[in-house]
């Protein structure tokens, strides 16, 4: 850990829990942010067993865990806000819509309104915004590898949605096709990558909006991701090899002395 860490002070208490919410370094911000990251791959793993049949015992228990992961959601959107340096620009940030959208059954569920448990699925985009923190904890250094392991988890989390979505809006009309989870993974990832069998359509009009995006976005999307990775690899090839004793980091130009991260020597 850097030295930075050790010698920060804090004039509030607001700028002290904005900063550890947002920090992956200090153990304090990793293990908020590995709680918060664990949090939602399970809630995200509870939408997937409940489109399986299961007891009803089950489904109420997760139904209950579900529940409490969601108030905490709530409840760390708030203390984000509070404790932003600039609220105005936090509350119109794309990750702060995206968290705002993760935790809209919080606000509206009182209306009881059904078509409200959609937004559940965006859940899992907020893993967008803890990409680094994944990457650190797998000990990811080298540039171009970071780039890909963020392509796969954009295209994964995406593909995770979409499939949420699809199966919320085709399962209550077309429940013999669209049956499980893994129904609507399996057309999402046809559908995405255009192959399209058509051994599974959708019947609403929603339904089929949905596929339309989902071939938009597989069109520009992945051939965008898949481009902006061969561009880094041209503008790497020119670097090599050499470990930062300080932070780590494995790429840098031929001729560099210090790290482009930290600044410590280079060997």
């Amino acid at each position: 850990m850097s030295a930075e860490f050790h010698s920060r002070s804090f004039s509030s208490v607001r700028e002290k829990v904005g900063f550890y919410i947002e920090d992956i370094e200090t153990p304090v911000g990793r293990s908020i942010s590995l709680t918060i990251t664990w949090l939602i791959l399970i809630s995200s793993a509870i939408f997937v067993v409940q489109t399986y049949p299961i007891s009803d015992e089950l489904r109420s228990a997760l139904e209950i865990l579900d529940s409490a992961i969601l108030i905490g959601f709530a409840i760390e959107y708030v203390v984000r806000f509070w404790s932003a340096k600039n609220r105005a620009k936090f509350f119109f940030s794309i990750f702060s819509f995206v968290d705002l959208i993760a935790i809209l059954p919080v606000f509206l569920g009182f209306l009881n309104l059904s078509y409200i448990r959609i937004f559940r699925w965006f859940r899992i985009l907020r893993l967008v915004r803890f990409i680094n923190f994944k990457i650190s904890i797998v000990k990811i250094r080298n540039e171009d590898s970071i780039i890909l392991a963020r392509i796969i988890i954009t295209l994964l989390t995406i593909i995770f949605v979409f499939s949420g979505l699809i199966y919320q809006v085709e399962h209550p009309v077309n429940p013999k096709i669209f049956r499980t989870f893994l129904d609507a993974l399996y057309f999402s990832i046809v559908t995405m990558t255009t192959v399209g069998f058509g051994d599974v359509t959708p019947l609403s009009e929603m339904g089929r909006f949905l596929t339309i995006l989902m071939i938009l976005t597989g069109i520009a999307l992945i051939p965008w991701q898949v481009g902006d990775l061969i561009k880094h690899l041209v503008k790497t090839s020119n670097q090599v090899e050499t470990t930062c004793p300080g932070c780590g980091w494995a790429s840098h130009d031929r001729d560099a002395r210090f790290c482009k991260h930290c600044g410590t020597a280079l060997d």
